[in-house]
């Protein structure tokens, strides 16, 4: 991949495939290419160009330089007639996300090449998308550019690795993936972790990092409510511990995004998870601002790859919640789990004390006996798109659905998290789908989601990972 927060694409301009033609087209086809990469870059994108490609070996030759520099996205230009086995050409070289583009210009047909290159490309069963328009029609480059976001999400997740810290916990089925079917589909591997890892590295932390976490959650959460049995400021300081030690792990062993069992064994004798989960998903924390590193409860897998798409598409840090309970009589969903939700959804704010000033943390409810805190807060209002990879008979798909978060008045808000569990975090939820629709096959107790709107580069990622899309309600 490019630089972080920058993406790399990749333009190869296919030309007509007879010198004298291409002789006299060359020019224009050439300014098309310099409109086109110039509208892409002022979108902050890094454009890699090449000749214009008018002969079958140029095709392969420029298809494999721009091969080498892994772009997240290939973008093969077809302003003109071009010989299709161009395309296919340069097609065969490349194995990333790939799109054809033509612009609409009634001089040169370069949309009859567009088609019948992408004909081709479909009798060789291989993936690409289309985009046909006007370089400075703003449909026409968002369109472009949420190929460019799609492809940006693939190419992260391949060479990138997962920390599986524990196994299947409380028989989850749908928490665990085959580490073949990982590698196969997305490029992803694993990296097999035991829970005593995080236990043996945590007490060896320094006391003086423990001390200084809980101070900052004492100084700026809206409250840290200790019991003195199950949460003390001994059992908070060894939450810290467990999240410093987590920390690093990702870092010593050069981990992308992970995933921690907790239940039952470190729930019962050491200490809950919902710091370390929600403060690695945070961009902060009392060490100064940081990478959400995505981690996902229970050790889920597939929430934890759908997490790190997301984060992707949404450069911010990601939502774990459990469906827990539809009230009927308002429409809304109560999403709710265990202090997964990184503290950034109280407000969305990147100033972390205003966040922090919506969150409390409060003893562990009877579900965790060893103790700690859980970190209650309700997740701020606001356009969400909610995802979730799940497998339907051992086939992958992407179940996508979009909603809105929302708050009420103080009252409400108390009424509706006391009707579930009061002191785990909470999103109050208004999906574009029925409730119907969503019990009768969504296919985890999971969900995640990221602010805005991101069905159309979410149906983009499934076509380039080659997994079925599978919409509900508004997002079909």
């Amino acid at each position: 991949m490019a630089m972080e927060g920058r993406s790399r694409v990749a333009l190869i301009t296919v030309s007509d495939g007879r010198a004298s033609v291409h002789a006299q087209i060359a020019a224009f086809a050439g300014e098309a290419e310099a409109r086109l990469a110039s509208r892409l870059e002022a979108l902050g994108n890094e454009v890699v160009r090449a000749e214009i490609v008018c002969t079958p070996d140029l095709g392969v030759s420029v298809a494999r330089r721009a091969a080498a520099l892994h772009p997240d996205l290939t973008i093969i230009n077809i302003p003109v007639w071009s010989f299709p086995k161009f395309a296919v050409r340069v097609a065969s070289e490349i194995s990333g996300p790939l799109v054809l583009y033509s612009n609409l210009d009634p001089q040169y047909p370069g949309m009859v090449g567009m088609l019948a290159a992408g004909g081709a490309l479909d009798q060789l069963g291989r993936a690409h998308g289309r985009v046909c328009g006007r370089p400075d029609d703003r449909e026409t480059i968002e369109q472009l550019q949420s190929f460019i976001t799609a492809g940006a999400a693939v190419r992260g997740l391949a060479g990138s690795a997962f920390g599986r810290i524990g196994g299947r916990s409380m028989g989850m089925n749908t928490a665990v993936a085959a580490t073949d079917q990982w590698m196969k589909i997305f490029g992803v591997d694993v990296e097999e972790i035991d829970q005593f890892e995080l236990v043996r590295r945590a007490e060896s932390i320094a006391s003086s990092r423990a001390i200084a976490g809980r101070e900052w959650f004492e100084r700026y959460a809206a409250g840290v409510h200790y019991d003195g049995i199950r949460l003390t400021p001994e059992l908070l300081e060894r939450q810290i511990r467990v999240y410093c030690a987590a920390k690093d792990l990702v870092e010593e062993l050069r981990l992308d995004f992970c995933g921690i069992k907790g239940q039952p064994e470190l729930t019962d004798h050491y200490c809950t998870m919902d710091i370390a989960e929600a403060c690695l998903n945070d961009p902060y924390d009392w060490e100064g601002p940081k990478v959400p590193v995505v981690c996902a409860t229970e050790a889920d897998m597939d929430g934890a790859l759908t997490m790190q798409i997301l984060k992707t598409l949404g450069a911010c840090p990601v939502l774990f919640a459990d469906v827990r309970h539809y009230h009927a009589d308002l429409g809304i969903w109560d999403l709710c789990n265990s202090g997964q939700h990184a503290t950034w959804y109280a407000q969305r704010s990147q100033d972390p004390e205003e966040n922090l000033s919506r969150v409390d943390l409060y003893p562990a409810e009877f579900y965790f006996p060893a103790g700690g805190a859980s970190v209650r807060h309700l997740a701020a209002p606001g356009e969400m798109t909610f995802a979730r990879l799940s497998r339907l008979d051992g086939r992958y798909r992407l179940q996508v659905l979009r909603g809105e978060f929302e708050t009420y008045d103080d009252a409400t808000n108390e009424r509706l998290m006391r009707a579930s569990t009061y002191t785990w975090p909470h999103a109050f939820t208004r999906f574009a789908a029925s409730a119907d629709e969503i019990l009768a096959r969504y296919g985890a107790n999971h969900i995640h989601a990221v602010p805005g709107e991101h069905v159309e580069t979410l149906r983009r990622v499934s076509a380039f990972l080659g997994i079925e899309f599978d919409g509900f309600g508004s997002a079909r």
